[in-house]
């Protein structure tokens, strides 16, 4: 059969010979072939490893196995643990089988039963057989010890409980000569250890002393040929005398004490020259690193993995990172003396060596090394392949950014990598240097000028570009004027008609995308004030772009082209510097945002089928991610919004256009300015935008200055429809006008939502002014049992009809006994108020004495109205 299989061409050809061969073994099986049973599963088997069905033969293995010869039930049992696995029902007509087979007087049949018991052993099979192979752990035979010991591995694990039944036996084993008993007998051992605190406390106490001169044994033995691999006495053994002793020195001091001395005999020993002395020492440094505190161990343990790091092969290199990750945790100050061998690694020619020394170098980062360490990686971002360069350049921002002991530093670091790997560099960290240079007021003239030194050698560096014609648009006369001088720079001669090259240059590039021609635009607009001597140029530049295909740079060319060319009085109050940009709020926010990205407790609504996640704003709505959910939120006039973002005072601006409105309506000065629409219409739509912003807190970018995209576009709500503005602000959504007062006023009662016998939810509702399709609901939520929970997450899901925000809960740790609660807001906006009522299903999942429980439940006992 076997012949004719491998002498197929096709697979169609062997389909059919496999065919014609399982029809042949059904017509045996039918006429119950006794004499060539054995061969015909034999054959089933080898169809079964080409991956053929043959349920049809289950049966035969049970036949096989209870006949009473050795060869019928070899192939039985073989065929048991290929062809059946402990899921199937028939597997429990074979229980009693096994069980004779267990007390028989063969041992070799014995041996066949505990084979097949270890390997498809089910739980159910585990308690009927449990005491058979017990009793077969004191048989005089050390090949059915062997087995029988595996068997239990098996069992223990299967059925935990049974785990004190074989205790007593399995020390009995620590102390056996034969290797083969021995090893198994430890690795029993050590799985009693992890699945019965009463088995580890025994152990500790009985065999602890026994174990370690087992080991010291075995390290000071003489040449035993049988157990030789490449000169040192059974590996394997050692290997599993060290796991178990790390399973009884972990947490206990007097364990530790008592094996301090073995370990570091075997640490200095053992020869690291082969992969079997090397495997020895990895076990050895994992057992030393897991124990009690022991700091000339632990150095010795490192030293260990240092030398590792100089091994040329990468697996032995590879392990070593990982074990040096551990280590840092317990002893930073030994693993920094190998600083220079981790470095290397990083510049390793193996990807995987080269990202795990790359991360172990962004640990090992402090104050005091800092400076060091970020010129070797700069130094080696300069020479690294294309596809190492974004891991790279995200922790080197991050040291930079976390450890720099100066501005001046952080500048001149993060300068480096823009020009080495601006590409590569994600949105959030160049918004992160724009901060920094915003804050460090002293630094301005050094740092536009190193940029526009830069911008010269780099111009193809997306984020160096953007930086850099951010930074000339707000301090070009700076770099004009060489204004700021500091000891470090020499000086640079640069006109205006060169700086504005700059940006012309910039906007004009065929590799420049939407967000650095839009900044570019700024850019202009601000050195067209700064600059008068080139504003008939800046102005020929922008009006290019007057017919453009890309809505966003039209646009923008149309308004600051009006800016330019008819409001020359107001131009340098509106394009005046950006306000200081608060450092601390950027940092939070951003913690904030990965914090929420990273951890569902901050926010269960992201794993929602039905939730609204925060929008993501497009870079052109906020290039800087300044925006913070933790700001006070501004006043509500729009006029008073547009003073914080802009800098500009519009009510002075309203007097000096003769226009006499009241400061609440200082977006109609704005839009007379930009010459966009009727003042009442676009009034109107922007403070409805400015508003509804506002409502939701979603970021608006100062540098955005005066581009809030498309202004022109914006279609006024009619006065007896509730129709939405058209959403241009990919996320910013406009509340209609405020005619609408219908539940307004209505106080809603309070609702019981949820109630169990462990925990209570209870709902207040509110309406937002103007919006009653919105219900602001906030949920309290109250421990009523003894216990803490922890890892506390709400989850909620609505029908099509409605839409759904969650807020981060108040908190992820619920106290017991009502002493405290998690306070979550939702807000739920219902398409067919009126029509339909709200309806919600919730899941509420938190971790009680370590175990994590579930509750779920539906609502639809909401107040009429909502």
């Amino acid at each position: 059969m076997i012949r004719a299989i491998r002498a197929c061409k096709t697979a169609a050809e062997e389909r059919a010979v496999v065919r014609k061969e399982c029809a042949a073994i059904r017509a045996a099986i039918n006429e119950n072939d006794q004499d060539y049973r054995h061969r015909n599963l034999a054959k089933l088997m080898f169809i079964h490893m080409l991956g053929y069905p043959t349920h049809f033969g289950q049966m035969e293995c049970l036949k096989l196995i209870a006949s009473s010869g050795f060869p019928e039930k070899r192939i039985g049992y073989l065929g048991l643990m290929l062809l059946l696995d402990e899921r199937q029902e028939v597997l429990m007509l074979v229980t009693n089988s096994l069980k004779q087979d267990l007390n028989h007087s063969n041992q070799y049949i014995v041996g066949l039963a505990l084979c097949a018991l270890g390997n498809i052993c089910s739980a159910e099979m585990a308690r009927d057989l449990a005491p058979e192979v017990e009793r077969l752990l004191q048989f005089r035979d050390p090949n059915i010890r062997k087995k029988a010991a595996l068997c239990s591995i098996r069992i223990i694990k299967k059925v935990p409980e049974l785990a004190e039944n074989f205790i007593n036996p399995a020390a009995a084993l620590l102390k056996e000569k034969h290797h083969g008993v021995l090893i198994t007998g430890v690795q029993l051992c050590t799985d009693l250890c992890k699945v019965s605190e009463d088995a580890l406390e025994y152990f500790r106490k009985k065999c602890t002393e026994g174990l370690v001169k087992t080991l010291k044994d075995v390290v000071n033995s003489p040449y035993a040929p049988e157990y030789d691999i490449a000169g040192i006495t059974d590996p394997f053994l050692h290997i599993r005398l060290l796991k178990l002793l790390r399973e009884l020195g972990q947490g206990d001091a007097d364990a530790s004490e008592c094996m301090n001395d073995i370990l570091a005999q075997v640490a200095t020993k053992t020869e690291s020259n082969k992969n079997a002395g090397n495997a020895i020492l990895y076990e050895c440094v994992e057992t030393i690193m897991s124990i009690e505190d022991n700091g000339g161990l632990r150095v010795l343990a490192i030293n260990i993995l240092g030398r590792f790091l100089s091994n040329r092969d990468n697996n032995i290199r590879y392990v070593a990172l990982n074990m040096l990750m551990k280590a840092i945790t317990v002893d930073a100050q030994a693993v920094q003396r190998h600083r220079a061998t981790i470095l290397e690694c990083v510049k390793d020619s193996d990807a995987s060596i080269r990202k795990r020394a790359l991360e172990l170098v962004y640990v090992l980062v402090n104050e005091s090394n800092v400076k060091p360490l970020t010129k070797e990686l700069i130094d080696y971002l300069e020479v690294s392949d294309e596809e190492f360069k974004g891991d790279l350049t995200a922790k080197i921002c991050s040291i930079v950014a976390k450890f720099s002991p100066e501005k001046i530093w952080y500048i001149d670091q993060m300068l480096k990598v823009l020009s080495e790997a601006g590409n590569f560099v994600k949105d959030e960290v160049w918004h992160a240097v724009i901060v920094v240079i915003s804050n460090a007021s002293d630094l301005h003239g050094y740092t536009v000028r190193a940029l526009y030194r830069a911008l010269q050698l780099s111009a193809e560096q997306e984020s160096l570009v953007r930086v850099a014609i951010w930074c000339i648009g707000e301090y070009g006369d700076l770099l004009v004027n060489n204004v700021g001088m500091i000891d470090v720079e020499d000086p640079i001669t640069v006109t205006e008609s060169d700086a504005v090259d700059v940006i012309e240059i910039a906007i004009k590039h065929h590799t420049s995308d939407l967000t650095t021609k839009a900044m570019a635009m700024v850019a202009l607009l601000k050195l067209s004030s700064r600059f008068p001597s080139c504003s008939e140029r800046i102005k020929d530049i922008v009006v290019q772009y007057k017919g453009s295909l890309v809505l966003e740079l039209q646009q923008r060319s149309i308004e600051m082209n009006s800016i330019i060319a008819k409001h020359q009085n107001i131009r340098s109050t509106l394009v005046e510097r950006m306000p200081v940009l608060d450092e601390a709020t950027f940092i939070g926010k951003r913690a904030g945002s990965i914090q929420a990205t990273v951890s569902p407790s901050a926010g269960a609504s992201i794993n929602l089928p039905n939730g609204v996640a925060k929008p993501t704003a497009a870079p052109l709505v906020d290039l800087l991610d300044l925006g913070s959910d933790d700001v006070p939120a501004p006043s509500s006039s729009g006029g008073d919004l547009l003073h914080d973002l802009l800098g500009v005072d519009l009510s002075t601006a309203s007097t000096q256009s003769g226009v006499n409105h009241a400061p609440k309506n200082g977006t109609n000065v704005l839009l007379d300015l930009l010459s966009i629409g009727s003042p009442t219409q676009s009034s109107q739509s922007v403070s409805d935008m400015l508003s509804s912003s506002q409502d939701n807190k979603t970021p608006v970018s100062p540098l955005e200055g005066l581009s809030s995209p498309s202004l022109n576009s914006i279609q006024p709500t009619s006065s007896a429809g509730a129709a939405p503005v058209i959403d241009l602000l990919d996320g910013f959504s406009s509340n209609p006008p405020k005619q609408e007062t219908e539940n307004n006023g209505t106080a809603y009662p309070s609702v019981v939502a949820f109630e169990s016998s462990n925990l209570k939810m209870v709902f207040n509702f509110s309406k937002l002014p103007g919006n009653p399709q919105t219900t602001v609901i906030e949920a309290t939520f109250t421990n009523l049992s003894t216990n803490i929970y922890s890892d506390f997450i709400f989850q909620a899901a609505v029908p099509k009809f409605l839409q759904l925000h969650l807020d981060p809960a108040s908190g992820n740790t619920l106290p017991a006994s009502g002493n405290g609660s998690i306070t979550q807001t939702l807000r739920v906006t219902n398409s067919q108020h009126g029509k339909k009522s709200l309806v919600m299903r919730i899941r509420i999942a938190y971790k009680m004495n370590n175990k994590d429980v579930l509750e779920e439940g539906q609502i639809s006992n909401f107040p009429r109205g909502l």
